[in-house]
């Protein structure tokens, strides 16, 4: 791929093809999407409440401080605008179309196992008592003691999916791979000091870490759920990211790699200079006369009759 985003590879002029070789790509997207729709139609595991367990989850029912609708716009579309203008300066095809391609994966994979994990686990949202109870009076089975729910079916149903942070995931999927993307650009790990350069690259962090805040402050979620979230969140972008950019080649220095490529040259050095040192002793040759000395020449090793007996 490093013969290929060399710029001056246009939409117009290569956009076609390029979408065309990853037509597969593009048609799987849809699989997903599909996929993230029928999770949210699924009814979810009612895991079992129990009256002494309403304590953790009494918290006021308020409203979302950052909105589901919102969570795209900031996590999708904001990333692809920098990518559009990253375009404008360079005009590489090659590089829009990967970034577009692999932010919308990490985003969809992501969904898809965020809401497959909330329908499975199925876990009571701090808030759970008043969408269950919304007048306060609490009800429970005489039987079993679990919840006997009366409010709103959709309002209960949102609230066994705690598990893990849908917000927090989707926004640490999107602005995690940006922040990937902007690292490359601005070459944030050359190791030239430039710690500035952090600043940038954090920033979309940032911003996902202040939207599981809110998830929290706002009683919607417990702090594990925003750090499962975040998690999933932050492993799917870095795949995807190395899927289409490779950090040997966009993130120059990046710390690990650097750090295993210097070992490497370290053994390489380490390991010719043992063979440039190395002396056999020749069977036939007095201690006095003679040695074989072994040398490296053009990668094909000689032996050299070298004479050390007195003139």
């Amino acid at each position: 791929m490093a013969d290929v985003l060399l710029g001056g590879h246009t939409v117009k002029s290569h956009g076609v093809k390029v979408a065309r070789i990853h037509m597969h790509d593009w048609l799987l997207l849809l699989l997903l999407l599909a996929i993230v729709g029928i999770l949210n139609f699924i009814e979810p595991f009612h895991r079992f409440v129990g009256e002494e367990m309403m304590t953790d989850l009494k918290y006021p029912f308020k409203h979302d401080t950052i909105p589901f609708w919102s969570v795209p716009i900031f996590a999708i579309m904001l990333p692809i605008a920098v990518f559009f203008l990253y375009y404008c300066y360079r005009q590489d095809v090659y590089d829009l179309h990967h970034a577009l391609l692999g932010i919308l994966y990490s985003v969809l994979i992501t969904g898809v196992i965020t809401d497959a994990i909330k329908d499975a686990v199925g876990r009571p949202r701090p808030n759970f008592f008043w969408r269950c109870f919304p007048d306060g009076n609490g009800v429970f089975d005489e039987i079993s003691g679990n919840v006997a729910c009366y409010g709103d079916p959709a309002i209960i149903k949102e609230g066994y999916k705690s598990f893990p942070s849908g917000h927090t995931s989707w926004s640490f999927a999107g602005l995690t791979f940006l922040a990937w993307y902007i690292a490359g650009k601005i070459k944030a790990f050359d190791r030239r000091g430039h710690v500035a350069k952090l600043c940038i690259v954090l920033l979309p962090i940032l911003a996902a870490v202040l939207v599981g805040v809110s998830r929290v402050d706002d009683y919607w979620h417990h702090w594990t759920d925003v750090f499962a979230g975040a998690l999933i969140g932050t492993m799917v972008a870095a795949l995807c990211y190395l899927q289409f950019f490779p950090f040997p080649n966009h993130v120059n220095g990046w710390a690990p790699h650097a750090y295993f490529e210097m070992l490497a040259e370290r053994s390489v050095q380490s390991g010719t200079a043992r063979i440039n040192s190395l002396h056999v002793r020749r069977p036939d040759a007095t201690s006095d006369t003679a040695y074989i000395a072994c040398e490296i020449d053009r990668g094909t090793p000689k032996f050299i009759s070298r004479d050390t007996s007195p003139v």
